[in-house]
């Protein structure tokens, strides 16, 4: 399939540690709630699987944001948990809620009969990346994911989030590392396969959420989170169907502690939430990753003027990026974790600004 070349590339090749004029950002979650175009596309879907599972309308919320702000990505609009799903999990939104799932994994026979999905199951995920990436139609490159092997996990035997402390999968790890590894297996080959295909279908680069990588244990945090993220990344296309490399970044929540064993991962990027420095996480991890992040989310509920030099100091803690021919340190902006619900609009707009001029100014100094 042909797409638009691209007229905007500062992402991709930042991500490939390569010198770009100033800072690319995008925003975790940039296409959601805080926009009232996006909550007015909801309600004509109905409901939120309405939304995502139609290409029509994820297609829409995914360019949304792009005609307010002057981001440097796209996202695919779809959730972490449309994997499980297909697994024959049952996922299900109630308004005002987290997911559910119908029939989580509690048993040894669950596991023991849990397999890779029909990707024809997710063929509305693929159809969305392939309209979105036509409707884009070059303006910038489109990033696909996945939440990773353990923090499917963690929905898969949940039933759903966690209001305590993952008791029901951190139990299961301790009882039963066999059924946990086991889990954690299938899930790997899923993920990917699901990224292979959005790869296939059009996504420029794709990321891994970690998202609750953060909540486990020092020493297990290899075993059954930072490996199964390398076996994901070790199967994933180096390539994409127009030959150009597809970059992979992966973001650990709370995964600061971690952030030198993650350096060995085999990918391009690796994303940094607001407990860790910039600067700190750039000497742990060296010139080897391109780092992303690590504005606190909630910055952007305070006035526009503070946005811009919370945002100012991001950009200075990671300090001067590389610039010239070959490949060096580089910083791709984003927020620590996802934006907020309840953020207004026109902070996200003095964000994107400051970010774009200030780094500008420090390539120019």
């Amino acid at each position: 399939m042909a797409f638009s070349p691209l007229t905007n590339d500062t992402f991709l090749r930042a991500c490939l540690r390569q010198a770009t004029p100033y800072t690319p950002l995008w925003l975790m979650r940039q296409a959601g709630r805080y926009l009232p175009e996006y909550k007015a596309t909801r309600a004509r879907a109905g409901s939120f699987m309405g939304l995502a599972t139609n290409v029509q309308y994820a297609t829409e919320v995914t360019l949304q944001p792009l005609d307010r702000f002057a981001l440097d990505a796209a996202i695919l609009f779809s959730d972490i948990l449309t994997v499980p799903d297909a697994m024959g999990l049952g996922l299900s939104f109630a308004e005002g809620e987290g997911p559910k799932l119908a029939r989580p994994l509690r048993d040894e026979a669950a596991v023991a009969a849990l397999r890779v999905p029909d990707l024809d199951q997710l063929r509305y995920v693929f159809d969305a990346v392939t309209s979105i990436r036509r409707a884009l139609q070059g303006r910038v490159p489109l990033i696909g994911f996945s939440g990773s092997p353990w923090t499917l996990a963690c929905y898969m035997v949940e039933g759903g989030g966690s209001r305590d402390d993952w008791r029901g999968v951190k139990s299961m790890l301790y009882s039963r590392p066999d059924l946990m590894h086991r889990i954690l297996a299938v899930n790997a080959d899923a993920v990917a396969a699901y990224l292979n295909a959005q790869i296939d279908a059009g996504a420029q680069a794709v990321m891994v959420f970690d998202s609750w990588g953060g909540a486990l244990a020092d020493r297990a945090f290899p075993e059954f989170s930072l490996d199964y993220t390398a076996s994901v990344l070790a199967k994933l296309k180096r390539n994409g169907p127009d030959g150009q490399v597809v970059p992979r970044i992966v973001f650990t929540k709370g995964g600061g502690l971690w952030l030198q064993q993650m350096e060995r991962l085999d990918c391009d990027v690796l994303g940094v939430d607001w407990t860790v420095s910039l600067a700190k996480a750039r000497a742990l991890v060296g010139s080897s990753k391109a780092l992303q992040g690590n504005l606190d989310p909630a910055v952007l509920f305070a006035p526009a003027e503070n946005v811009a030099a919370e945002a100012r100091r991001v950009l200075d803690d990671f300090g001067a990026p590389h610039q010239g021919s070959g490949s060096g340190p580089t910083h791709i902006f984003n927020l620590g974790h996802g934006i907020s619900q309840f953020t207004p609009p026109e902070h996200v707009h003095a964000l994107v600004e400051a970010v774009h001029s200030h780094s500008a100014r420090m390539r120019a100094a």
